[in-house]
């Protein structure tokens, strides 16, 4: 994981030096985010020692994003009670079959989605709106 120097705020040069060819990608995203009301927060965490950002939708926070060399990482958080829809989205089956195979984390099940083409950030949208709709 990159973006550790806690000095160092999360920039767009920051940002494009660390994603190199995955920045578009990365840009991308964020233009979307605007789009559907989901707003990405930086922050520096001491506990994982990095910069990460949170993505809210009003008070929710709809997954987490790290910088990693050339691509990006978005966690999303399922409960076991929210976890069921997933099988029924319309996203990669590997990404399904991952999640399928995650141990939960505390309460929580993690599904994680590395994104490295741009085809990945349609997955990434149809998870954000899945997610936006729980209660």
């Amino acid at each position: 994981m990159l973006l550790r120097e806690p000095n160092l705020q999360p920039t767009k040069e920051v940002l494009k030096t660390a994603l190199g060819g995955s920045y578009p990608l990365f840009d991308e995203l964020m233009g979307i985010l605007a789009t559907v009301n989901v707003v990405p927060e930086w922050n520096y965490y001491r506990d994982g020692k990095a910069w990460l950002c949170k993505a809210i939708y009003r008070k929710k926070t709809v997954f987490w994003l790290s910088v990693w060399d050339e691509y990006y990482k978005v966690a999303f958080y399922f409960t076991a009670k929210n976890c069921n829809g997933i099988s029924d989205l319309d996203i990669d089956e590997n990404i399904k079959e991952d999640f399928n195979e995650r141990k939960s984390v505390g309460k929580f099940i993690p599904l994680v989605i590395i994104v490295t083409e741009k085809e990945q950030i349609e997955d990434v949208i149809k998870v954000i709106n899945y997610k936006k709709s729980l209660k």
